[in-house]
């Protein structure tokens, strides 16, 4: 095995909170390392919705936090929300300052849209629907052209490198089949969220939780796992992942409907744009219920489709689907991980020379049900300050201690894996359901023991079994009702070296 020692931050993961964290980490030298070339295998390229931001004369970054709080149901953290709504407009010019082509209005000012839950129209976007992969391309441009970034785009992260001490020295990383230990003063995970353990997920199927597991076994906190987000819109086509509908399609006036044409939220001209879990709910009782259901989009948006949602447009194209002329039939999927590693706006963590940022960290901004569109915001804006930080970390002489590398599941274990998460601590969970899971994470622990995606697994499963109520994205229907103090999930083992 070979050793490398970098001087200067260590970053695993290319999508926008890895990018924007190596951008505003200059002028220290910067690694990053990725498993597949950059633009590829993130959500932050997937993106549809944009960047949440107060950038109106009638918005302000108060209102923007006071929403976030409120679809937070009682677990948003205040002071981090603050630093987050008050850096929108900043962020989004400094997106826009790198070549982010956000639509504009007639004056010249940022174009916004109106999505669920938000009280005024203040999501930026490009192209429609297009923000995810036109800001990430921007980042990427970015990221190239700086001569304080090397980008390793074969690399997998295979474990955390620590001292007797517990103080993080560097990551193991694989590549090309070899192993490679990468010493550095700061290692920053931004690996992304934990869609892909579910067979029904809008995100790429690799993003399996292996930072917030290998981040969990080298003894960082992990906060609040079980709270996972179902995007009610995806569509459902029979694709792996599956594509999604933008949420501004019902901010435009799409209706969720079932098959006979039947309102599924009500007839209210705003009843589709509750909060996520509220909508994700009713499109998976439609269809557990036999009625279907369905996004119709022909009257809202019609001939305009093409033109102002062409990635949605494109999607149901290629599934012989003319969303102009026929309801797009939809599922509640997997999304974004509003849980993960305890780290603050800087990208801290419990453990020394560990930072986290964007979805594989869980910074208390998105509470139990995330925003629409406050995730690219804190991507963004929450890189920038993580780059920042590391970038004072200094290197540290001194032995560290042997790591084991992380292991594969096999194809087949990795598809029972999905279908379980899927059926059993999916959209709607109990208690038998969430035990049949543990079960079933026994047996394949036992086949591959310590594999990461069922460290990942577990951590949400046995979560979802210990909160005994029903709470933004995390449903009990043996416990429906929210308790009355909302208080955080915190998980942490104790390593050798803590103990020591």
């Amino acid at each position: 095995m070979s050793r490398i020692d970098h001087d200067g931050p260590l970053i695993i993961g290319g999508g926008l909170a890895g990018l924007s964290a190596a951008v505003e980490a200059a002028p220290r030298k910067v690694l990053l390392v990725t498993p597949a070339p950059l633009l590829q295998a993130c959500s932050s390229a997937w993106a549809q919705g944009g960047v949440a931001a107060a950038l109106s004369e009638t918005d302000a970054p108060a209102l923007h936090a006071a929403d976030t709080q409120a679809a937070g149901a009682g677990l948003v953290e205040a002071e981090a929300t603050r630093l987050l709504t008050a850096d929108g407009r900043a962020t989004v010019e400094w997106l826009a300052s790198l070549g982010a082509p956000f639509d504009r209005d007639a004056a010249g000012g940022f174009a916004v849209s109106l999505e669920a839950a938000h009280s005024r129209a203040r999501v930026a976007r490009v192209g429609g629907d297009g923000a995810g992969r036109a800001i990430l391309s921007a980042l990427v441009a970015a990221a190239r052209a700086a001569p304080h970034i090397e980008v390793w785009e074969d690399g997998r992260l295979r474990g955390l490198i620590q001292d007797a001490a517990g103080r993080v020295r560097g990551a193991l990383i694989e590549r090309d089949g070899r192993l490679v230990e990468v010493l550095a003063p700061a290692v920053v995970l931004a690996t992304g969220g934990a869609g892909g353990l579910y067979a029904q997920t809008t995100t790429p199927a690799s993003l399996l939780g292996e930072g917030m597991a290998l981040a969990y076994r080298a003894g960082a906190e992990i906060l609040d796992p079980e709270f996972v987000q179902f995007h009610p819109t995806a569509i459902d086509v029979g694709l792996d992942p599956m594509p999604l509908a933008t949420e501004a399609l019902r901010g435009e006036g799409a209706r969720l409907i079932d098959g006979k044409g039947r309102f599924l939220l009500g007839e209210a001209d705003d009843a589709d744009l509750q909060s996520r879990d509220v909508v994700a709910r009713a499109v998976h009782a439609a269809r557990a219920d036999g009625r279907g259901a369905y996004l119709d989009a022909r009257t809202a948006i019609g001939p305009a489709f093409k033109h102002d949602f062409p990635a949605v447009f494109a999607a149901c194209m290629r599934a012989g689907l003319d969303p102009r002329e026929s309801p797009i039939p939809v599922a509640a999927a997997a999304h974004y991980h509003m849980g993960g590693i305890a780290a603050g706006p800087d990208g801290r963590t419990t453990l020394p020379g560990l930072f986290a940022v964007g979805e594989c960290a869980a910074t208390g901004v998105h509470g139990a049900n995330r925003l629409a569109s406050n995730s690219l915001l804190e991507a963004a804006a929450f890189g920038r300050r993580t780059g920042r930080a590391a970038a004072q970390a200094r290197s540290l002489q001194g032995p560290t201690l042997a790591v084991r590398p992380s292991v594969d599941l096999s194809p087949a274990d990795l598809a029972t894996l999905r279908r379980t998460m899927s059926d059993e601590a999916g959209v709607v969970r109990d208690a038998q359901g969430l035990t049949q899971a543990v079960a079933v994470l026994d047996r394949l622990e036992a086949r591959t023991p310590g594999a990461s995606p069922l460290v990942a697994a577990r951590l949400i499963v046995e979560a979802a079994l210990a909160r005994r109520e029903s709470r933004g994205g995390h449903y009990r229907t043996d416990f429906p009702a929210a308790a009355p103090e909302a208080r955080h999930t915190r998980l942490r083992v104790r390593t050798p070296a803590m103990a020591e």
